[in-house]
């Protein structure tokens, strides 16, 4: 099963941090970020589960994020 999840949300410029720091806009993250098309990835994901399968599949930016990290 997967959900999709709104990429509407904070982008990465206006995250709330819990001090004085933000994030810079040439951070390396920053940009790879904004390079990769979200929403186009996540549909293609997001294909490959079923609705019958009870456990629910972690959101395509997790994902990528995790292997891109690795």
């Amino acid at each position: 099963m997967y959900k999709k999840v709104d990429q509407s949300g904070p982008t990465p410029q206006k995250f709330q941090l819990p001090s004085i720091y933000q994030l810079s806009s040439d951070n390396r993250w920053i940009i790879m970020a904004s390079l990769i098309p979200w929403s186009e990835f996540e549909d293609k994901y997001a294909n490959l589960f079923s609705a019958e399968r009870a456990a629910p599949a972690l959101s395509f930016r997790i994902a990528l994020g995790a292997l891109i990290i690795k």
